[in-house]
């Protein structure tokens, strides 16, 4: 008997005990709040990557097909070192004309479908007014997290930039 009174007297494992009950929430926790942190970051590279687009063709007059791609490369690196297998971009140079009617003046694109010219596209109100242009750049990016403990399916990321040309009224691309 004095045996098992000594027994339940002894405190030597419980802090033992008691970690062994509170460690699996804590691992949980650990791991969900870095899967939501790479996920945020993610989310943050594809607008970053959606911004520098529209920002690099918002900087000239003129630009090509092979001065696109070498903006969608610099898209990607931006997005590094997360996989750009499902980033697709898409530079659009929206006008309007004199009833403030948005049209579609040329489009590229990366791994996306481009819009044809004289397309009608919905701008946010009071964006443009008549007769003038805005370099629309839109980025969709599906997040796969490593760990798909949180996330067990992919996140869908979508981001559109409106950037005014700066050296031009309208910035064109006569081979778009």
């Amino acid at each position: 008997m004095r045996r098992l009174r000594a027994f339940r007297r002894d405190q030597r494992g419980v802090s033992a005990i008691e970690f062994a009950f509170i460690a699996p929430v804590l691992i949980i926790m650990y791991f969900s709040t870095a899967e939501l942190c790479q996920a945020m970051l993610a989310q943050r590279k594809v607008a970053h990557a959606a911004s520098a687009v529209g920002d690099l063709v918002a900087q000239v007059s003129t630009t090509t097909p092979a001065g696109l791609s070498d903006v969608y490369s610099a898209a990607s690196s931006v997005l590094s070192p997360y996989s750009t297998a499902s980033l697709q971009i898409r530079v659009t140079s929206v006008v309007t004309d004199a009833n403030d009617n948005a049209t579609v003046a040329w489009s590229n694109n990366k791994n996306w479908s481009s819009l044809g010219p004289g397309s009608p596209v919905t701008l946010p109100a009071n964006l443009l007014g008549a007769n003038q242009s805005v370099i629309m750049s839109e980025a969709k990016y599906s997040y796969t997290s490593p760990l798909n403990f949180l996330f067990s399916s992919a996140l869908n990321f979508d981001q559109v930039f409106y950037l005014r040309p700066r050296l031009t009224q309208t910035v064109t691309c006569p081979t778009c």
